[in-house]
């Protein structure tokens, strides 16, 4: 029987619990010698990255038991932080940064990096030299304003701790996807500098190596200023593909051809937040199997690089990442509107998808998704578009007459972007009677480097025009109450919630997850990698000074007149915590409702299964009793100060 109760107070199975306990979180995926092998990040284990490897034959198993943790820190983000081959995994661990080595089968892993302040990521084999090739960046001094410096170096694995890595390459602000041709004779890799991005500018560099390993004369033979280069790779007859944005598109291309292998009004790569990221792979001598987005939604295709034929893979996946391809063989992560995220296996050419691992061990609750709806609207001659998510649960309706309350999401980066992909955090709020708007407001991936580039001088102007103008739409449409419009995002997503709650009045209520208050700290005090980023972004620091002042909500907090809750890791290194506390500050002062909530252990974003918890339960605690509405369960007792 269906159940007639207020919007926001239903009962759901998806709780908080689903999405922690049997949960992970899937990364890094990669294809050895037939062996599957992924990363998962454990809540139930505080967030340890575990590597696991999946064998047709022998089923699956961890490689790095407890309290071994996976996990590299090069540029914060991370990624890139293993490599198998043969019978041997090199890894990254957390909690020193070394590099070590593990023969398969043994728990006894060897450091082959010494002790010091260097991260490491991107490792590849040159096998002829027996030697591990890799990103190194070096953080000597960041507390006395020194910054890290990035090369790419070479381990000798004969006697690894003897004499010191050899330096291959250095010069360059950063460097990425060191990648050697079959025989070993050429390495390419990117690199890039300030003030860039990778997805603003990165130069493609090619060098030879001699008989002994050093390098000859290096090459830049493509990107520059305004062209992001993405993955570049060997093909297997010894062709350096890779992905580029100079049509403003990133299509695929191959060196020595002006246009792309197939042009395409869609995006084949996405910002190169973490290292190791890939979009496409040889699936055999000419074929490359690739994902690409369009409408917001990824796709699969085939597509042969001597005759320009391509096809797409009819499947039912619309949030695809991490492929790679061996054999005739692929991996990638992949996640439909109604399944997890998981572990798929690609099989060419019979083109058969099979799952081979799920983020969530847990059976998904039964009718109680709703369906992402691409929308696209405008503000002024701007198009902006989103995926809504209309309320939904099947054992409940609402009175007649209410509008639901709406959460507006703001995903980070900025430079970043949402997708249709089944998402618990994004159900969670629709099945208990919440609409739900994901937008991916100007400056956004996926939708051409023109909409990328729209926020270059604009950040916190168009993403805060967007996100309240998404707001008003729908409520135009009779399809949310005006009078609770809510607000979340983390990061740089936190910004755009606290800049629209204190430049604009749409929004009722908000909740900032890690979010930035203050612009000018965070171009005076972040790490290396974005460092420069609000250069483009805002201006440059700190000839630009006026600007930062003007968009930081700290310094005009007397015109913030809504309920907010704060959630903050204590030691995020992105976003110090020290912005929540001097916002929380301001606002109790003024009388304003006010929660915040802070977790010891945590970074920038939470990892451990009680910090996610207390982090979705607290936020809907927060919504009950600011807007008044019973919980169907009982909430964690959260504080709110003035109220």
């Amino acid at each position: 029987m269906i159940k007639t109760a207020p919007y926001g107070s239903w009962k759901s199975a998806i709780n908080a619990e689903l999405l922690v306990e049997g949960s992970v979180r899937l990364a890094e995926a990669s294809l050895v010698d037939g062996r599957y092998y992924w990363i998962e990040s454990r809540p139930a284990e505080k967030g340890r990255n575990v590597l696991v490897q999946h064998c047709p034959k022998n089923g699956q198993k961890d490689l790095t038991p407890a309290p071994l943790n996976v996990r590299s820190k090069a540029h914060e983000y991370g990624g890139g932080s293993y490599l198998v081959e043969g019978n041997t995994l090199y890894f990254v661990l957390a909690e020193d940064q070394r590099i070590y080595r593990l023969k398969l089968g043994s728990s006894l892993p060897e450091a082959i990096t010494p002790e010091g302040n260097s991260r490491y990521a991107d490792m590849v084999l040159d096998v002829k030299r027996n030697r591990l090739i890799c990103v190194e960046e070096e953080d000597s001094g960041h507390d006395q304003g020194v910054e890290a410096r990035a090369r790419i170096i070479a381990i000798n694995l004969e006697n690894p701790l003897a004499a010191a890595p050899t330096v291959l390459v250095e010069g360059a602000d950063f460097y990425s996807n060191p990648a050697l041709n079959t025989d070993c004779s050429k390495l390419s890799f990117l690199r890039w500098h300030h003030p860039n991005l990778p997805w603003d500018a990165t130069e493609l560099c090619l060098a030879t190596l001699d008989g002994g390993g050093k390098i000859g004369e290096i090459t830049q033979v493509a990107g520059g200023e305004n062209e992001s280069i993405f993955q570049p790779q060997w093909s297997p007859q010894d062709e350096l593909c890779y992905v580029s944005d100079r049509n403003n598109w990133w299509n695929l291309y191959k060196l020595g051809q002006n246009t792309p292998l197939w042009e395409k009004n869609a995006e084949f790569a996405t910002p190169q937040w973490v290292f190791g990221m890939s979009t496409y792979g040889f699936i055999g001598t000419e074929e490359i199997l690739c994902t690409f987005t369009e409408g917001g939604r990824w796709n699969l295709a085939l597509l042969n690089t001597r005759t320009g034929q391509h096809h797409t893979i009819p499947q039912s996946y619309c949030d695809i990442e991490s492929l790679h391809c061996e054999n005739g063989k692929a991996i990638m992560i992949a996640a439909g509107a109604d399944s997890f995220p998981a572990v798929i296996d690609f099989d060419y050419p019979s083109e058969s998808i099979e799952i081979i691992a799920s983020s969530n061990s847990k059976a998904l609750p039964g009718g109680l998704f709703s369906r992402a709806q691409e929308i696209t609207y405008y503000v002024g001659s701007r198009d902006v578009h989103a995926f809504y998510y209309p309320p939904h649960n099947p054992d409940y309706s609402a009175p007649k007459g209410e509008k639901p309350p709406l959460i507006v999401f703001s995903h980070g980066g900025p430079t970043g972007a949402t997708s249709a992909g089944l998402n618990l955090k994004v159900q969670y709020w629709t099945s208990r009677g919440f609409a739900i708007l994901d937008v991916n407001y100007s400056g956004s991936t996926g939708y051409g480097r023109k909409y990328r580039d729209r926020l270059e001088n604009h950040w916190g102007i168009y993403d805060v025009e967007d996100v309240c103008a998404g707001a008003e739409t729908l409520v135009e449409r009779g399809l949310a109450d005006p009078e609770r419009l809510l607000i979340k995002g983390g990061s740089a997503g936190g910004y755009t919630v606290l800049a629209a709650l204190t430049f604009h009045n749409t929004f009722k209520a908000g909740a900032s997850h890690y979010g930035i208050g203050e612009l000018s700290s965070l171009a005076k005090d972040t790490h290396k990698f974005e460092s420069r980023y609000l250069d483009k972004l805002v201006g440059p620091w700190p000839a630009a000074e006026n600007i930062y002042h003007e968009r930081s909500p700290i310094n005009h907090v007397e015109k913030l007149g809504c309920p907010v809750i704060f959630f903050q890791g204590m030691e995020d290194k992105v976003v110090p915590p020290n912005q929540a506390e001097t916002m929380v500050k301001a606002l109790k002062e003024r009388g304003i409702p006010v929660s915040h909530i802070t977790f010891a252990n945590e970074g920038h974003g939470f990892r451990s299964g009680d910090s996610i918890k207390m982090a979705l339960e607290g936020e809907l605690e927060f919504y009950s009793r600011i807007f008044g509405f019973p919980l169907a369960e009982a909430g964690p007792g959260i504080t709110i100060e003035n109220l």
